[in-house]
């Protein structure tokens, strides 16, 4: 076993490993149970970050670590990218954690599910086999069950069970694709089916699982409906991991592995189009600043299908730029409603108002994670929706191109209402009579820290745009 091998399992089997040790050191001492969580994930994080050389090489070496004779991980440009990018938000949204969780009961299990979720996140990353994707697929499924119905309430757990049985639901259907590939070719090896056709049957029900997972119309519903879960939980279902599963396998499979009817790259398009135009409509009127968030998700998930589906190099690399600034300044999003609601006990943004005066910290950091959301240079997030939609318009696409320019319209008015009447004007009556103020210093930290990461992605993008578009040159190679 080399280096890169050992780097490979580490990086997926630390964290798996580490959320079971969390289990018997939470009970003996708290404070090493938080430092212990959020070590497995950085780690994961470093061991991603040290195999940058060799994926980034001109060569584009890979590693592969094989059990048994069987390939199980596989670390290419793709995976190391998606690795790092949900690793590095996720041990931020760790340690934030240390303060949000601190006064809730079942600190033990939610250290537990979020570390355990993580882990399972790099397994499906790196997988190499079909069926451990799907493994690894479901084992996030359960953590994030767990985690939406944190609370215990009945209303919440109801929802809890709704985000499952929807996701698994998906999961199932596309397992079925999945049992139909490799019968047809006797094999679930990634690497053995790298450039093979599939039917259009087979896309159906691959794309049924990967919109299931990542919100996307009419298998989107239950994605707002999960803002009951803790904040960083939602942070971390919206932004860093779980609803960029599904536009990581739709990379993995529909463009760098499975040759499929050109057919697929106009119908995607629209579909991501409909569903970030209805949700952005959704984000519009809603009042409960979380699930106004998560609209704003399903949106801007449907500008990543878009660059990833429309297959250009310049539009995936746009959407896999899109993948990183989103998953950092959602991120920030949601961390920042988590402390508004932890000050105020309220989510309803009507009730809210003038907490720029008590929230400073929050509030710039709110603002300028929106300003990258909502793609106003030079934040990250306008370099990302520059590359999709002009990926789009090149490719000859300009009416599903317009339709995005107007969903980001869209993007701008939403998160500039959000932001006015929660920070700006007179205190409301969640305000009023409350001694409102910032987090604890974990909570500020992290905001403030993807706040900035929001705004030096941008100044800085030529670091990550290369990484993106190295990726982006790999994995459009074995489509026609």
């Amino acid at each position: 076993m080399n280096s890169y091998q050992l780097l490979l399992g580490l990086c997926v089997f630390v964290p798996i490993i580490g959320s079971v040790l969390l289990l018997l050191v939470g009970p003996v001492h708290e404070g090493a149970r938080n430092v212990l969580a959020f070590v497995s994930v950085l780690c994961s994080f470093v061991c991603a970050a040290f195999m940058l050389p060799l994926v980034t090489a001109p060569t584009q070496n890979t590693a592969t670590l094989t059990m048994m004779g069987v390939d199980i991980l596989h670390a290419d440009r793709l995976a190391v990218f998606m690795a790092l990018v949900s690793t590095g938000v996720g041990s931020i949204i760790v340690f934030y954690s240390w303060g949000y969780i601190a006064k809730y009961r079942h600190r033990d299990e939610y250290y537990f599910m979020v570390v355990l979720f993580l882990g399972a996140m790099m397994g499906l990353v790196f997988s190499r086999n079909l069926l451990f994707l799907y493994l690894f697929w479901e084992i996030t499924a359960i953590a994030c069950w767990r985690l939406i119905g944190f609370f215990r309430d009945k209303d919440y757990v109801l929802r809890a069970d709704k985000a499952f049985l929807v996701t698994v639901f998906g999961a199932l259907v596309m397992l079925v694709g999945f049992i139909a590939i490799g019968a047809e070719y006797g094999t679930f090896d990634l690497g053995k089916l790298s450039g093979r056709p599939i039917s259009n049957l087979a896309v159906a029900l691959l794309l049924t699982g990967i919109f299931a997972k990542s919100a996307t119309l009419p298998l989107h519903t239950w994605l707002p409906d999960a803002g009951v879960a803790p904040s960083p939980v939602t942070a971390l279902l919206h932004a860093a991991v779980l609803v960029k599963i599904g536009v990581y396998v739709f990379a993995r499979l529909l463009i760098a592995t499975f040759t499929v009817d050109p057919i697929w790259h106009e119908i995607v398009p629209w579909i991501a189009g409909t569903s970030a135009l209805v949700s952005a409509c959704a984000a519009l009127v809603e009042t409960d600043i979380k699930r106004l968030i998560a609209f704003s998700t399903i949106s801007q998930i449907g500008f990543i299908f878009l660059g990833l589906s429309v297959n250009t190099e310049m539009a995936v690399g746009g959407g896999l730029l899109y993948i990183l600034m989103h998953g950092v300044a959602k991120g920030g999003l949601f961390l920042c409603a988590g402390i508004v609601e932890h000050g105020t006990h309220c989510k309803d943004i009507r009730k809210l108002g003038g907490l720029i005066k008590t929230m400073p910290v929050t509030a710039v950091s709110f603002a300028l994670c929106a300003f990258s959301v909502m793609g106003i240079p030079p934040f990250g997030g306008f370099f990302s929706k520059y590359l999709v939609i002009t990926g789009t318009l090149a490719s000859g696409q300009l009416a599903v191109g317009f339709t995005f320019v107007f969903g980001a319209v869209l993007t701008i008015l939403y998160l500039f209402r959000v932001f006015t009447m929660v920070f700006l004007g007179e205190p409301g009556e969640a305000v009023k009579g409350h001694h409102a103020r910032e987090g604890s210093y974990e909570m500020v930290i992290s905001v403030a820290s993807l706040a900035v990461l929001a705004l030096v992605s941008g100044l800085f993008v030529s670091a990550p745009s290369e990484l993106a578009h190295m990726t982006a040159t790999q994995i459009v190679r074995v489509v026609p």
